[in-house]
């Protein structure tokens, strides 16, 4: 980030709060989801409806690796990301004194009440519509899965 412009870093810190609360809200709705809906939709072959049964029945695994791994993560980088960003915007407008350490405070604890705020909203919405969440990241994870499947039938 020292080689960038300090509006760069901002959105780059922003992108990180977003990961940090989207996989807040992964972590939470894999916890809150039910499977008997995903039952459902694999017997209709719904695409994505067997990956989220995976998903729901790991759950602990999925909402520990997301919630606790991935947005933990974020929330620090996004911490030292705003600590960086407002290095350079300082260094950009050639602030000294009082607002040299008013505008670090300042961007730090804006960058942290949106990641807060970000993950709080994420929760909420996860425990109020798990399933959709779940069969939106099941989704994804098929599209982009490069696993090599077995064959099905008789194994020769």
């Amino acid at each position: 980030m020292n080689s960038t412009t300090w509006y760069i870093g901002a959105v780059v810190v922003l992108c990180i709060v977003f990961v940090g609360a989207l996989f807040d809200m992964l972590g939470m709705a894999a916890a809150a989801a039910r499977e008997t809906p995903f039952h459902a939709m694999a017997s209709k072959r719904v695409y994505g409806a067997r990956r989220a049964i995976t998903i729901v029945r790991n759950a602990e695994k999925v909402s520990s690796i997301c919630s606790d791994v991935v947005g933990d993560i974020a929330g620090v980088l996004s911490g030292a990301g705003a600590l960086a960003v407002s290095v350079q915007l300082l260094a950009a407008t050639h602030a000294s004194g009082w607002r040299d350490e008013a505008v670090k405070i300042g961007l730090t604890a804006l960058i942290t009440s949106l990641t807060v705020g970000g993950k709080a909203i994420g929760k909420t919405v996860a425990i109020h519509s798990p399933t959709p969440i779940i069969l939106m990241a099941a989704r994804i994870w098929e599209t982009v899965s490069f696993v090599k499947r077995r064959p099905r039938g008789r194994n020769k």
